[in-house]
C-alpha cells in the first residue's frame, strides 16, 4: 500500500473509533447514562447530567434528554416536544421529602399566580410520588413529557400515577433545575452541557 492509502486507512479508523465512542454511554458516580432516550417515538440526546448534593450528600444523579443539545437554559426550557429528566437515586429518601424538595424547587421559581394555575398539576405530581413510596438507593425515575399527553412519573420501568396535562407544565417542572434559582447551581451547569 502507498502512503496515502495508509494515511487515509488511518483517518476512516480514527473517525470510526471517535464516532463509536460518542455513541457509547456516559458514566457519573457509577450511574451509566445512555448518549439517546426513547420517549413515545421521539429519540432525544443526552444534553447534559450532574449529581444532586444536599449539605454533603450526593442525593442522585440526573440526566437531561432533549430534541436538540442546547447549552443555555433558556433554549432548553423553549424547545418544544418530547424531553425526560431522568434521576436515578443514590441514597433513600422518603417520598415526602422528595415531593417536598420538587414542590420547594417549583416555588422558588414561579409566582404564586403560577403556581395556583398548575395546582391540580402539582396535586398529581406529588400524589404520583408519594403512591411509590421511598425513593431508594438505585432507584431510576423519569419525569418525561409526552406530546399529546403529558407529564408522566415512570420509576423502575413502571407508570405511576395519572399523566399529567399541559407542556407548560413539563416547562415549569424543568426550572426546578434549569431555572434561575435552581435547586443546585453545579447540577444545572452538568445538565447544560458545561
Amino acid at each position: 500500500m502507498n502512503r496515502l492509502t495508509v494515511r487515509l486507512l488511518a483517518a476512516v479508523a480514527v473517525a470510526f473509533a471517535a464516532w463509536g465512542a460518542g455513541a457509547q454511554p456516559a458514566e457519573l458516580e457509577g450511574v451509566k447514562l445512555e448518549p439517546t432516550a426513547q420517549v413515545g417515538p421521539a429519540t432525544l440526546q443526552l444534553n447534559g447530567a450532574g449529581v444532586r448534593t444536599r449539605v454533603v450528600f450526593k442525593v442522585y444523579v440526573a440526566a437531561l434528554y432533549v430534541p436538540q443539545k442546547a447549552g443555555d437554559a433558556a433554549a432548553l426550557l423553549a424547545q418544544k416536544g418530547a424531553r425526560r429528566i431522568t434521576i436515578t437515586m443514590l441514597r433513600t429518601v422518603d417520598a415526602q421529602t422528595f415531593a417536598d424538595a420538587l414542590n420547594d424547587g417549583l416555588r422558588n421559581n414561579h409566582t404564586e399566580a403560577q403556581l395556583a394555575g398548575w395546582k391540580s398539576q402539582i396535586e398529581t405530581l406529588n400524589t404520583s410520588l408519594k403512591a411509590a413510596g421511598e425513593a431508594k438507593k438505585g432507584d431510576v425515575i423519569h419525569l418525561e413529557f409526552v406530546p399529546d399527553a403529558g407529564t408522566r412519573v415512570v420509576i423502575n420501568g413502571q407508570p405511576r400515577g395519572s399523566v399529567i396535562p399541559g407542556e407548560d407544565f413539563f416547562t415549569a417542572v424543568l426550572r426546578i433545575w434549569l431555572g434561575d434559582k435552581p435547586v443546585d447551581s453545579s447540577l444545572k451547569k452538568g445538565l447544560l452541557g458545561a
